[in-house]
Formats: structure tokens, sequence, C-alpha cells
């Protein structure tokens, strides 16, 4: 019963919010952005004036009267500059590195400062679990926050809270900005499963294949690009000044390893978290390989690129673009 009336003030604060700070890309904080209260301290610290200005009312003591009102100023002051070290402050998405589900993926955030210094910034999900830094002024810096790939697909990000207690703690400026970002979550890999696999061609086909990249027959060195094996990477040519170079090797294409969705049994989720682990224990070797999912093909291929290529379709297998 308790749980159930104290949900409803925190939807009413969600839906009010989500009107007020609605998702973009990049916002640059101001007035109607932050908030501000005190903290415990800064509660304290009222606390302690009014006892103070009753003594000097009691007393009729002009120096308790003037430290009274001294230590008011001070407090006031103090908000108007946590509030200002908040104010004008820029923020946006910058990226986000996915994972597989139940692991840890990365969404990355941008501070920009134009106007000044902001100084003991605090960024994270919640206010228990926050990162500290400094945005000197004309500068960017970056926060990377972590979140738990909870299953398949993009998944968004919570909103980030922002806050600052500087200079003096007496109160918190905060604010909870949805920066509109995604996280791309990978199939949780089943290594334990053995796989049924097939390979290109019959018998027949087979002895008219053409010759393409594999790991078969030495044919020579190529120059390196982007996504090649490290492996490959004839290391003596580059000491000798020679660059970096990469040994070419052939293979039938029928031979080529063809992982296929529509050959497994069971569920969807299964049959992913299959191909997942199998693309990933393939991609450890220079073996080319193909993946075949419903309506769609990729490879063959080898290399970082390709395993990122099937990888991203497998995630993305009957779930819609966000």
């Amino acid at each position: 019963m308790l749980e159930k009336l104290s949900s409803k003030p925190r939807q009413w604060f969600a839906t009010w919010l989500a009107r007020r700070l609605p998702p973009v890309q990049r916002i640059r904080l101001q007035q109607r952005h932050i908030f501000i209260v005190p903290t415990l301290t800064g509660a304290a610290y009222a606390g302690s004036l009014v006892l103070m200005l009753l003594v000097a009312i009691n007393y009729q003591n002009s120096l308790a009267y003037a430290l009274t009102f001294l230590l008011a100023s001070l407090g006031l002051l103090t908000m108007f500059h946590t509030w200002r070290n908040l104010a004008g402050l820029t923020l946006s998405a910058a990226g986000s590195t996915p994972c597989f589900v139940g692991e840890q993926g990365s969404y990355r955030l941008r501070l920009n400062s134009h106007k000044r210094d902001y100084q003991a910034i605090a960024v994270g999900w919640t206010s228990t679990q926050l990162q500290l830094l400094d945005v000197p002024f004309d500068t960017e810096q970056y926060a990377e926050l972590t979140a738990q790939g909870l299953r398949r697909g993009w998944q968004q990000a919570p909103r980030l809270r922002i806050e600052t207690r500087f200079p003096l703690g007496l109160f918190v400026a905060w604010s909870q900005i949805d920066l509109a970002q995604t996280l791309l979550v990978y199939p949780q890999p089943l290594h334990d499963v053995v796989l049924v696999t097939a390979g290109q061609g019959d018998n027949d086909e087979s002895e008219h294949a053409n010759m393409s990249a594999g790991v078969d027959d030495y044919q020579g060195l190529i120059a390196w690009q982007p996504g090649d094996s490290l492996r490959r990477i004839h290391w003596k040519a580059w000491s000798k000044g020679q660059g970096l170079l990469v040994k070419q090797f052939t293979e039938q294409q029928g031979q080529q390893l063809i992982l296929d969705f529509d050959q497994l049994p069971g569920a969807v989720e299964w049959r992913l978290s299959v191909l997942c682990a199998q693309v990933l224990k393939v991609s450890q070797t220079d073996q080319s390989y193909s993946l075949l999912l419903t309506g769609q093909t990729i490879g063959p291929g080898v290399g970082t690129e390709h395993l990122k290529h099937c990888l991203r379709a497998l995630a993305l297998y009957g779930v819609s673009t966000p």
C-alpha cells in the first residue's frame, strides 16, 4: 500500500520532467533546466542562523545581530554561486560502446565550457553513483558512464543526473537530462552448444570453385588495410622499413563456413545466442565465414569489421531502428 502511494508522486514527477526537459542530443543548461535545494548541511546552517537570531533578539546584542546577518548574506551568496556553477554548461551525447547481454556497456558524455570555469561537476545515473570532474574555460571534458545490457537490441540510457555543491556544500544545484542516447546490446553468447555448420557448394561445384581470401595456400604480400588480422602482418618486412604488409592466402569458396539461423532449432533468442558464440569463436581464426539470417546474408568475410557487422546483425534481428 505504501509503495503504491509513494509511486504516484514519482510517476507525476517523471511525467512533468519529461515535458519540461524533453530528449535532446545537445543542451545548454539555463535557468529553466536547473533546480536548487538546500543540502542537509545547508539546513543545519539555516537552523543555526535561526538560533543565533533568537539569541540576538533575546539579549539585544548588536554584535550577535551583525554576525547573524553576515552569515545569512554568505548563505544567499553561496546559493547564487552554486546555481551559477551549472548555468551555461553545455552537455552532449558522445556515442556509446556496445556490450553483450549481462555485461557492462558505456555511454560517453561531452561537457563544454564557453564562458567560465566549472568546478566540482558531478554526473551519473543516480545521486549515489556520481563522477566528479572540472571543466576549465573553453575546453571539453568527457565522462564515461557504464550500464548493464539488459536485453538484446537498442537500450535507451536513463536520464542523466548532473549536480554541483560548489562552493560550500550548503546547496545542491541539479538537473536531470535525457540526451537520447542508445546502447547496442549483443545477444548473450552460449559457448557450450555445438553448432552444425554448412559449407558452400556441393562436391561437384567444389571442383570448379574460384579462389578467394582464406587460409589454405600462401599467395603473396599485399598492403595492410584497416580490419586485417594482426596475425597476417609480415613483421620482418616491417622491420626492414618496407611498411605494413599482410600475408595473403587463398582457399576454395566451396569450403567457406556458413552459419545459418534457419538450420537451428529452438527459440529465436536461443538461436541468436548460439550464433553469437560461434561468430566469436570463428573470428579468432582467419577462416572466412558467412552469417545467414532470415532475409539477410552477411559475408563471406574475415576480420574485425566483418565481426562487428555480424554482431550488429544478430543484435538487431527483428528489432526496429530507434
